[in-house]
Formats: structure tokens, sequence, C-alpha cells
């Protein structure tokens, strides 16, 4: 691993527990699953962010991953989840998706 990927902070993104695509590399088809299943997970991440057009790009991008935090935190459904490229890479597996 390079120097420059280890100070890379992890990415993260909100799914839901029953989509078996990896929203990192399989983004169409994760997307059309969610919607399909109408859970519209961009519009309901959208509505939580507390973002501005004035903030910089790793402000917005925090105050995603903050976003993200609080729905997986108050989950009450415990339909949501935290992927990171690596896990949804290993759930991907786990769902039998190549």
């Amino acid at each position: 691993m390079s120097s420059i990927e280890s100070t890379q902070p992890t990415e993260y993104m909100l799914t839901t527990v029953d989509n078996p695509f990896n929203p990192f590399t399989r983004f169409d088809e994760w997307y059309e699953y969610d919607m399909r299943l109408g859970y519209n997970t961009l519009a309901f991440l959208g509505r939580i962010v507390r973002g501005s057009p004035d903030l910089s790009e790793p402000d917005q991008a925090l105050a995603i991953q903050n976003a993200i935090d609080e729905i997986v935190s108050e989950n009450v459904s415990g339909m949501w989840r935290k992927v990171s490229r690596e896990s949804a890479k290993e759930f991907e597996a786990q769902a039998g998706i190549e």
C-alpha cells in the first residue's frame, strides 16, 4: 500500500440490508434495486445531510458521512447499513453476486 492510499480516509455509502449490489462498483444495479423496492436511499440521504453549496468539497463529504452515521444510529427499522468499499465487496460475495 502506498503512503497516499494509507492516508486517505475510508469512503462509506448508505445502503439497505437486502440490496445485494455493491454501490461502489455496481451503482446502476444498486440504484435500480433500491428504486424498484421504493427505498429511494439517495433522496432520503439528501433530506438528512446538513450541507450547503458554500461548503468546501471536504466539508460536504463530511456532512454526507455525518448524515450516514445519523441514519444508521437511528435505524429504527433496521433496514439501513453503512458500507465501505471493502465491506460492500464482502457482502456482494456472500450474496453470490459476481
